[in-house]
């Protein structure tokens, strides 16, 4: 006896997820053990931009929050995890004004991980309290504003955070690995998260916050839900981004930062988890591998181009006005 269609095509749907996952395994190892550590690296930052970028799409492709608060949420995360992760042979000479129980504390990099994702919700949460009940622009200036404030205070706190001279010689934990399993995470969750109740009321909070209130939809409930998962998800991207360069400082994690995965997001699409995949990747390998070559001048098709710095930002913000006013919500949104 066959199974039913339903069934038939769900189980289809699963055998091509498993495929394609084991597929992008066999392709991740076979990267592992052939490419240059230049281009390892590159894939390793497309990895922690998907985390990013999916994790942002949460709240601003979903929930309807125009967010530019991941930056801040990114260096909380990373900043916890450096001071966590960091070894105590070395603490004394660089932090030598850190309080003593804080230079004898070092981590295991899981650890460290979950506390500075769980020290992002903290904030996340008492932020959000307070700014999520604004609209709009209101909305985004006010995130804006805390990624300023923890940027600040990375500049400022220099017995903790050295300051402008930032923190180097971090372990690198991070490895292809780590990076593609917690993508992997990330995505999963946030899937289970848009087709459970509470996505099915964020979409609704998304296209009309005042008729989703009035058939009970808590608005500040639901949207403190994305916010904070969003935080939590940030903070370990930050974690991963900082092990990966092994250093970290404030400028990372500023205002170019924030709008750089805003501008990914709403290149891919931001209601859409593959949109939001496709922007990260596409911003990641396009500036790095074809954009920054074109800078630096080429030869093409015999005549040898001058050097012309600023030319990817120039392609790029051509790229984003075309595409929105060719598909406005994105490559793959919907």
């Amino acid at each position: 006896m066959e199974p039913a269609p339903a069934i038939r095509k769900w189980t289809d749907r699963a055998s091509a997820k498993w495929l394609l996952l084991a597929a992008v395994i066999v392709l991740l190892a076979i990267a592992n053990f052939t490419l240059s550590t230049y281009y390892l690296r590159i894939i390793n930052l497309v990895g922690v931009n998907i985390i990013l970028v999916v994790s942002l799409s949460l709240t601003n492709g979903f929930a309807g929050i125009f967010s530019l608060g991941h930056a801040g949420f990114m260096a909380v995360g990373a900043y916890t995890t450096a001071l966590l992760t960091y070894p105590v042979q070395r603490k004394p000479l660089l932090f030598p004004n850190m309080p003593e129980w804080l230079q004898f504390v070092e981590l295991p990099f899981v650890a460290a991980l979950l506390i500075g994702g769980l020290l992002a919700v903290l904030c996340s949460l008492l932020i959000g309290i307070c700014v999520l009940k604004l609209h709009g622009h209101y909305l985004a200036v006010s995130t804006l504003g805390f990624t300023v404030i923890v940027n600040i205070l990375a500049a400022n706190l220099t017995d903790f955070t050295r300051g402008s001279s930032g923190i180097s010689g971090l372990p690198p934990f991070t490895d292809m690995w780590w990076v593609y399993a917690i993508a992997a995470i990330t995505i999963y969750v946030v899937w289970r998260l848009l087709h459970s109740a509470y996505g099915r009321a964020m979409l609704a909070i998304r296209e009309d916050d005042l008729a989703a209130e009035a058939m009970g939809v808590g608005i500040v409930k639901h949207k403190l839900l994305s916010f904070c998962t969003g935080a939590f998800f940030a903070a370990i991207g930050g974690s991963l981004y900082g092990h990966l360069i092994m250093s970290i400082n404030p400028n990372m994690f500023s205002y170019s930062m924030a709008f750089g995965l805003v501008l990914m997001l709403v290149i891919g699409g931001s209601g859409s988890i593959a949109g939001a995949i496709l922007g990260a990747v596409l911003l990641t390998l396009i500036p790095e591998l074809l954009l920054n070559k074109l800078e630096r001048g080429i030869e093409l098709f015999g005549v040898r181009l001058p050097q012309m710095y600023g030319l990817s930002q120039v392609l790029m913000s051509l790229a984003l006005i075309f595409i929105i006013i060719l598909r406005p919500k994105g490559l793959l949104g919907k």
